[in-house]
């Protein structure tokens, strides 16, 4: 099986739309497909819809990636499952949503300061419905000449965290994300906690903290962890074993805003599984084919 379990579509920062992903998911050979949008689940009923019509056997899980920071520091949380409608967590993530269009008009500002010629018009018009954030802030930097590629304007320099154009927004706290997840049914994944180009990363010794919180994983395999030395991979791995954490990998898919492409890692079906028996928030959505074998 061939399981990728982070992607996103035109309800937040990807390219595609929640069809169009699936569809996509289902060409590259894929599984299984989770989508996991910026901080809502806007895309899901799309993406559903468009799976009932395909006659392969792709199973979609429903989930989001949560904003969240840790000391200061911003985090992602992969949520995999959860109840949508679950009162506590939709009024968090509708608070963090809502802080999105503030947040990067005062980034579109700062750049502006630093003498790029961006405008909130051309921002906003590469979000469209989407959840507008720093990848479309990142695409009109491209479009402009200012960087070559989205991956670029994640630097220091520019929209990086603590860059010279970054604004914080509204952000859970790591902790209460995992219980809210939790109490909505859902399981936890710790995002690419390895990504150093973003930006400053919490301290692996915070991990343990998390773990003990009731996170349920990390995201090992991932594009921007392909970049890191053996040995640090093989201290995430070990980290994770010691402390019960699952091991997930995922392409992180944005379509075309990124050259990170459907599959190019994926997750053991042992630990797809293990994450299904513990969601009881909802469950994976299967393709008309049914599930493959």
């Amino acid at each position: 099986m061939r399981i990728d379990l982070h992607t996103h579509s035109t309800a937040s920062d990807g390219t595609d739309s929640p069809a169009e992903l699936v569809r996509n998911a289902a060409a590259a050979g894929l599984d299984v497909v989770a989508l996991t949008d910026h901080d809502t689940t806007r895309g899901h009923a799309e993406a559903a819809a468009a799976l009932s019509e395909l006659s392969t056997g792709l199973t979609l899980v429903t989930g989001a990636e949560l904003s969240c920071r840790l000391d200061g520091t911003p985090l992602h949380m992969l949520a995999y499952l959860f109840d949508a409608e679950d009162p506590e967590l939709l009024r968090e993530r509708e608070l963090v949503r809502d802080d999105r269009v503030p947040r990067a008009r005062g980034m579109v500002g700062k750049l502006q300061e630093l003498g790029v010629p961006v405008t909130w018009e051309q921002v906003a018009r590469i979000a469209g419905d989407g959840s507008v954030g720093r990848p479309h802030i990142a695409e009109a930097l491209v479009d402009l000449g200012v960087v070559r590629s989205v991956s670029d304007a994640f630097t220091p320099e520019w929209i990086a965290n603590d860059g010279r154009a970054y604004v914080e927004k509204h952000e859970l706290d790591t902790f209460e994300a995992i219980r809210l997840v939790k109490a909505a049914g859902g399981v936890t994944v710790f995002a690419h906690p390895l990504a150093v180009k973003r930006g400053a990363c919490v301290p692996e010794s915070a991990i343990a903290e998390l773990a003990a919180a009731g996170l349920d994983g990390i995201e090992v395999a991932h594009p921007e962890h392909a970049a890191l030395d053996q040995a640090t991979r093989t201290r995430l791995h070990g980290l994770a074993a010691d402390l019960g954490l699952l091991v997930t990998g995922s392409s992180d898919y944005h379509g075309s805003r990124k050259t990170c492409v459907l599959g190019e890692f994926t997750t053991d079906p042992e630990i797809y599984g293990e994450i299904t028996r513990r969601a009881t928030g909802a469950f994976p959505v299967p393709g008309a084919g049914g599930a493959r074998s």
